[in-house]
């Protein structure tokens, strides 16, 4: 989802309580307050089909998934997020209504509007989580998913899939064609490759 800048200089049990009034969406850096703007009918279709994928996956297991509405709180960076989706399995998140402190899996589906921010800034910021061991970024204009692992030396490595991959999710046991995740997104047409030069100014 895109971001819009709303105030500043909030404290955090300003900005928890001041979100309670307010209808909509709104994220917290640092003092200041971000309004959440609408997703696409890709972004949207997206994270559904994984979430619904994720939910069956981890059901009897002690991890839950949640889709866009539940906040992410990084007391490290003072920040609360709403990724599009999240995986946890800590029972001290299970206890707690409001937001998760302790994700195992983060999901963001990419648009034009916070894809820098969410490769950059946000993941930083991510990475500040020890409970987190994948971060995953979908791409929703063309088959591609990001899946970035921490690896036993807190190093971060990543591993691409296109169409015809499986994508895999090791901290959940999980897999998946990720032609799965796309169902029902309509994707815009890549140009054809046979392509002709401009003609040649014989005047």
């Amino acid at each position: 989802m895109s971001l819009a800048r709303a105030k500043i200089a909030f404290t955090t049990e300003d900005y928890l309580a001041w979100e309670e009034r307010n209808p909509g969406k709104h994220e917290y850096l640092a003092g200041e307050i971000f309004a959440m703007v609408g997703a696409t009918d890709a972004h949207v279709t997206i994270t559904g089909n994984l979430f619904t994928l994720l939910r069956a996956h981890v059901r009897g297991r002690p991890c839950r998934a949640y889709m866009a509405d539940m906040k992410l709180r990084v007391d490290a960076a003072d920040a609360f997020f709403y990724p599009d989706l999240l995986v946890t399995c800590a029972p001290e998140d299970h206890a707690s209504s409001r937001f998760k402190r302790q994700p195992t899996l983060l999901v963001e589906v990419l648009s034009a509007a916070t894809a820098a921010f969410d490769r950059g800034q946000k993941f930083g910021i991510y990475r500040q989580l020890p409970s987190l061991r994948e971060y995953v970024l979908i791409e929703q204009n063309r088959m591609s998913v990001e899946c970035f692992r921490r690896d036993e030396q807190d190093r971060w490595v990543l591993q691409a899939y296109g169409p015809g991959d499986r994508v895999e999710l090791s901290s959940l046991d999980f897999s998946a064609v990720i032609e799965v995740l796309y169902e029902d997104v309509t994707l815009p047409a890549i140009p054809d490759d046979d392509w002709r030069l401009p003609e040649e100014n014989t005047d």
